[in-house]
């Protein structure tokens, strides 16, 4: 096996972080998702938030990138009122990861959205978000699980042909969808549990759920699979 390709992941920014004897601001990551990318064969960068301006020459370095989850999108990036239930904004992560986003779809660097991640995606293709929705988030802290149904034909299809039970935490969704952005994943409630733009757009996926915290590393190899290719 050739070189691991490079799998940038995005990253909390948290005030008040503890370890040893310190108390500080940290760029955070849980450790899910670096090694979901090393377990799928993939090495993981961190990517903690910087000025959007630097986005572009960012995701050039980089294989494939990863946004991850994280808090609830600012209402004010799709044009919405703020419902009392959405958490604080997250504003100079947001930006960033817009940032991020675009130069990847920019440059048709393969690009993962989870969770978070896919709520961004669908914003910055100009697609909505449900604020608040039952039912994928029954305990506070506490990671649930539910069915997901692939679309025959998609993308996510490809690499999870099967209705498999999935680690879920959130209380958004996509609403209006993203301008070429097409469903390929359900849960049973009818909400859009993964979306994708066409294959003419380069490997661009999104889940609603949690990979990093499950055993199943197929989504993830699609992605380390898709950046280890030679670019067109």
């Amino acid at each position: 096996m050739g070189d691991r390709p490079l799998i940038g992941v995005s990253t909390y920014l948290e005030s008040g972080a503890r370890w040893g004897v310190w108390e500080l601001e940290a760029a955070l990551l849980p450790v899910g998702y670096p090694r979901l990318v090393q377990r799928a064969g993939g090495l993981a960068a961190m990517l903690p938030p910087d000025a959007p301006e630097h986005a572009a020459a960012t995701v050039a370095r980089l294989d494939g990138l990863v946004i991850a989850g994280g808090p609830d999108v600012d209402p004010l990036r799709y044009g919405a009122e703020r419902d009392p239930r959405t958490g604080p904004p997250a504003r100079e992560r947001d930006a960033w990861e817009l940032a991020l986003i675009e130069a990847a779809l920019a440059s048709g660097v393969p690009l993962l959205g989870i969770c978070r991640g896919m709520q961004l995606l669908n914003v910055a293709l100009g697609g909505t978000l449900v604020q608040h929705l039952e039912g994928h988030a029954e305990v506070v802290g506490v990671f649930g699980g539910h069915p997901v149904k692939p679309v025959p034909g998609t993308l996510y299809a490809q690499a999870v042909p099967e209705e498999t039970t999935v680690p879920t935490y959130h209380h958004q969704a996509v609403d209006r969808l993203g301008a070429g952005l097409l469903p390929s994943a359900y849960a049973a409630d009818g909400t859009v549990e993964a979306v994708e733009l066409s294959s003419d757009s380069g490997w661009v996926l999104g889940v609603q759920w949690h990979p990093e915290m499950d055993e199943d590393v197929r989504v993830m190899r699609a992605l380390v699979t898709a950046a280890s290719r030679p670019a067109p």
